[in-house]
């Protein structure tokens, strides 16, 4: 056991020792060890030390939230076109295109024969008027217990478009069908009386027929004059006379019958 306890001696004897393990120490910031590679931009004098709180750097709190982030630009109001009030807005009929000063200037000038018709007003395709007196006339056909509704409209978009095709043949200028149908429209008022008499009274006898005839020429006249005076086709009314009489001869057969 002697020598094997000798032996177990030199087996393990070694220059190493605790206390130098004491003493070794890694050298990570320094000059000499693998870990003392320094990179720039960063202050190293500092490291480990000790920074009191209210000596740091506040760090600015975050304003936006999350999954909303901050605009980049302020959108802009639409500017309203006519103001920023309403008492700067247009009527609601003139921004329907329904002037009620023309309306009234067109049924005076078919009221009134004589009267000289505006051709700049009565080139218009205002069809509010003319849609109210057609309306007018079937309602007074109702009163006279004759529903005559589809007869109505359909007389008078046939008329309409034979009046716009031989107008468009007969004048320099040529004519919309807005215009056409704007100016028979406003010359069935006198019609509308015709048949308001027919309410009352009978209109086959001689005095209806006088009547009736008078009716005729009137709405036949207004409407040629009006066209005259808008297309500029002087010495051609009664031209155009004719075939409008034509055409409110048939609304005429319509009240009297």
């Amino acid at each position: 056991m002697a020598g094997f306890d000798n032996l177990n001696t030199d087996f393990y004897q070694t220059s190493y020792s605790i206390a130098d393990q004491s003493q070794q120490s890694y050298d990570c910031g320094g000059s000499g060890g693998p870990y003392s590679k320094q990179y720039p931009g960063y202050d190293y004098s500092q490291q480990g030390r000790f920074v009191p709180p209210d000596m740091m750097q506040p760090q600015q709190p975050y304003t936006g939230q999350i999954f909303q982030p901050t605009q980049a630009y302020t959108p802009t109001t639409p500017q309203p076109f006519y103001g920023n009030n309403f008492e700067d807005e247009p009527p609601l009929l003139e921004e329907l295109g329904i002037n009620l000063d023309h309306i009234w200037q067109k049924t005076l000038t078919v009221l009134h024969p004589l009267k000289v018709a505006d051709g700049s007003i009565m080139n218009e395709t205002d069809l509010a008027g003319p849609m109210v007196f057609c309306l007018a006339f079937g309602a007074t056909l109702l009163l006279a217990g004759k529903i005559q509704f589809g007869y109505v409209y359909g007389i008078s978009a046939i008329g309409c478009l034979g009046m716009f095709c031989l107008l468009n043949l007969m004048s320099m200028t040529g004519v919309s069908f807005g215009c056409v149908a704007s100016v028979l429209g406003y010359c069935l008022l006198p019609m509308i009386l015709l048949s308001s008499f027919a309410v009352i009274f009978s209109l086959q006898g001689m005095v209806g027929i006088i009547l009736t005839a008078g009716i005729i020429g009137w709405c036949g006249f207004s409407a040629s004059k009006i066209f005259i005076s808008a297309l500029a086709m002087e010495g051609q009314q009664l031209l155009v006379a004719y075939p409008c009489a034509l055409l409110y001869g048939v609304f005429a057969l319509i009240s009297v019958f």
